[in-house]
């Protein structure tokens, strides 16, 4: 007999201010599911597992909570003002009965005692603490919101082994591909205020989410052709009985009605980089560099070379050094030990993960272009509500203070100051947090063709896996080793050991990775096409909305009368734009086919 189960959301609608942020939500979790729930950033994803979590009230739809379940929320942002020591805020989250040893324990294996001060905590700390808060009481079911955050990769490696092997139903939001990948069974998208399933793990979303847009896409375009037709008969088909005119004159405008309803996906933000002159050949050379702090050595005896064009990745434990060694590598900090010396014509830009570069009191205009109305980027003047459009900001927003914009929002503002600036070293620190998947997958595409050098500390494994040419990685006690290739690469290299002591703790076989073979040289679309395949839809809308024009001239019951050389001109110029249109639409899917087909040939490589 199949049990009910344990928490159900059906048809959840919230709207704030006049604009719905949920329309047709729903939610199923049963015992043992694992979920992860994604969107785009501003989607109502938080909202949404904040309705789940019973925090939030929506203004329709229903919620069922299985009696005697038991459910904890990770917040993205967990507030520990109301207690004076970590153990206090994580000892508050249980219930009465549960063991204050499982509170402890997650503590210690988070890395924390209990003692610390909650007003002097990091945002890792914060987040740690928040984690044992949430796992300590094991309960039915466990709503997590951007878990991995300000985590680095032991803390999130042992996070992802832990949700493994715990009892809890799961609903997880998080950017990371590979954390959902390897802990989700089954997808919910929220897309424009609705959820869709996939009752497959995240692996298999973004092929599924891209197939269903081709398809809404092309019911779109069926729609416009239907329309059309419907609109040409009114104009020029022969009459028939009248109340077979009113019917179709019903649909003519019911039809137009769903398009005029039709709500688009968000847009995708559009990267450019404003590019210095190159620089020399050698961008870094460090040898034998040393920093240490109150005898707390982070950086022993290091030394690179790194050259034009390359992509650096830095990773490590919170606390390791990667900060330091950053800073010493692009001249912001001098070694106690050591020589740096650095290329000719250097000019980089930086990206903080502390967002310090934002001041709470700026609009988001301020932050973009202080004191004025354009932004010079790529070797062009634009304006800046142009230039807040390409990183999805509405006009309206302008005027919006940096502190009350989201976390998604925030990661986006620093991404258009930083790239506003020319370069040619690109340094980013914890470039991933809070951006979505598509504006995720659009930076790694600029860093891929971004002619200068790139240096990054991420604790993202996939994003790592996709930009990286060489990993610089901690191995404790202030020594680091550099590695080629990206994360997955660093594993199979040094990982053996640690493969080997995971298969003691599981008891199960864990396989040591071989050596990563070269990779395939992938194939790209030459330039014109991919250039082709960027203007087509602009162009087709405008040949669309030019032959609505045309069609409702001739509409005129005396333009042949009164103008008959206005009217031959106006007809052949529209069975001109109607060939035109028929042609950039095949085009348009001929590009779209080859694309896909060149996708999928460099999936496998």
């Amino acid at each position: 007999m199949a049990t009910p189960p344990l928490l159900t959301l059906q048809n959840m609608a919230l709207t704030f201010g006049v604009t719905p942020l949920l329309r047709e939500a729903s939610l199923t979790v049963s015992e043992g599911d694992r979920i992860c729930l994604v969107g785009r950033n501003g989607s109502g994803k938080s909202t949404f597992l904040k309705i789940a979590a019973d925090l939030v009230e929506a203004d329709s739809g229903e919620r069922f909570l299985h009696p005697g379940a038991t459910v904890r929320y990770l917040d993205q942002d967990p507030d520990l003002t109301a207690f004076t020591t970590v153990f206090d805020y994580v000892r508050d989250g249980l219930a009465p009965g549960d063991d204050e040893h499982r509170a402890l324990y997650y503590l210690n294996a988070l890395g924390l005692t209990g003692d610390e001060t909650t007003g002097q905590l990091s945002g890792g700390e914060r987040r740690r603490a928040a984690l044992a808060r949430t796992l300590a009481p094991a309960p039915d079911l466990l709503l997590l919101d951007e878990p991995t955050n300000h985590l680095d990769l032991p803390a999130i490696e042992w996070l992802e082994e832990e949700l493994k092997s715990c009892g809890s139903a799961l609903v997880l939001i998080s950017h990371d591909r590979r954390f959902l990948s390897n802990l989700s069974r089954q997808t919910v998208w929220l897309d424009r205020g609705v959820t869709q399933e996939l009752n497959k793990g995240f692996a298999a979303f973004e092929d599924w989410r891209d197939e269903l847009l081709e398809k809404e896409a092309d019911e779109q375009h069926k729609l416009d052709r239907q329309i059309a037709r419907e609109e040409h008969w009114v104009r020029y088909g022969v009459t028939a009985r009248r109340k077979r005119n009113v019917r179709r004159m019903r649909e003519l405008s019911d039809l137009k009605d769903k398009r005029r309803n039709y709500e688009k996906t968000t847009g995708l933000a559009s990267i450019e980089q404003s590019e210095a002159g190159k620089t020399g050949k050698r961008v870094v050379e460090a040898r034998n560099l040393s920093k240490s702090y109150d005898e707390l050595a982070l950086v022993r005896d290091f030394s690179i070379r790194i050259e034009r064009g390359e992509r650096i990745g830095l990773i490590g434990q919170n606390g390791a050094g990667k900060t330091t060694l950053l800073n010493m590598l692009i001249g912001k900090l001098n070694p106690d030990d050591g020589s740096i010396e650095h290329g000719t014509n250097l000019e980089i830009a930086t990206l903080d993960q502390h967002r310090a570069a934002l001041k709470p009191d700026w609009t988001v205009k301020d932050a973009l272009s202080p004191g004025g109305d354009m932004v010079e980027v790529g070797g062009q003047t634009k304006h800046v509500m142009s230039y807040m459009k390409d990183f999805l900001f509405r006009p309206e927003q302008a005027g919006t203070p940096v502190e009350t914009l989201s976390g998604g929002e925030k990661a986006r503002l620093l991404l258009a100051r930083a790239l506003a600036r020319p370069s040619n070293v690109l340094v980013l620190d914890e470039p991933t947090n809070d951006l979505d998947l598509e504006t995720l997958d659009l930076l790694e595409d600029f860093i891929a063709n971004y002619a200068g050098t790139v240096i990054l500390i991420t604790h993202d494994r996939d994003f790592l896996d996709r930009i990286a040419g060489r990993v610089i990685a901690s191995e404790g006690e202030g020594r680091w080793q550099i590695y080629a290739g990206g994360y997955s690469d660093m594993i199979a290299h040094r990982g053996k050991d640690l493969a080997a002591r995971k298969a003691v703790k599981s008891g199960s076989a864990v396989k040591t990775a071989a050596p990563s073979a070269p990779k395939a040289e992938k194939r790209k679309m030459a330039n014109k096409d991919r250039y082709a395949l960027e203007k087509l839809p602009g162009e087709i809308e405008n040949l669309m909305e030019e032959i609505t024009e045309l069609e409702n001239e001739l509409a005129a019951p005396d333009l042949f009368t009164k103008n008959p050389v206005r009217f031959n001109a106006t007809s052949k110029r529209l069975a001109a734009a109607q060939d035109e249109l028929d042609d950039k639409e095949t085009r348009w899917l001929e590009l779209e086919a080859l694309r896909e087909e060149i996708e999928a040939e460099n999936a496998g490589k």
